[in-house]
This record gives C-alpha cells, structure tokens and sequence, in this order.
C-alpha cells in the first residue's frame, strides 16, 4: 500500500523565510525535524495497520500533538486509526478530523 505525502505548506514556509531573509534558530529547526520524523512514524503506523485503509489520511505533527485529516470508507476506521496513532512512540495527544467516504 503507498501513501503519497504532500507538504506544499511546509515547502511555502520555507521559501517565505528565505525570502524574508530570516533564518530558523537551530532549536525551530530541530523541532521541526523532530516534527518531520514524527509524522513519518505515524504514517507508516498507519499503512501498515490491519484493516485501516490509510491512503486517504494526511498526518501533521507539531510538538508530539498529532492531527489526522482525510477520509477512510468505513466508521471502524475513524477509531482505529486514532488508537494506531496513540500507539507510536512520542505522540503527546491525537486529534482526529476524519471523514467518512466512499469512493
């Protein structure tokens, strides 16, 4: 199962830093990696999680707090998805945005 990962945001943010001409202290940007490393945990939890189809979820991680958008087709899903993010080591909390669909 692949997952495709999109992070125009993060790819806007740093082009607008860039050009602003300020720079990231070491400490935001090891946050960040930390953030980064986080999320990728989270993702490869998830597709490699029994019965949760998780093409459909987008991760994003801020100081262990995780938040879960997207869609899965199936109710169990929602719930299964948030207890597998629970589960990887260094989460803080999980804040699930998911939705149902079909197609």
């Amino acid at each position: 199962m692949a997952i495709a990962i999109s992070c125009h945001v993060c790819a806007q943010a740093s082009s607008a830093a860039s050009a602003s001409g300020t720079v990231a202290s070491p400490a935001t940007q090891s946050g960040k990696a930390a953030d980064r490393a986080l999320r990728k945990r989270v993702l490869t939890a998830l597709a490699r999680a029994k019965g949760l189809r998780a093409t459909g979820i987008t991760v994003r991680a801020r100081n262990g707090a995780i938040l879960l958008e997207g869609w899965v087709p199936e109710e169990e899903q929602v719930d299964l998805a948030t207890r597998v993010a629970r589960g990887v080591p260094g989460v803080a909390s999980v804040e699930n945005a998911l939705t149902l669909s079909t197609f």
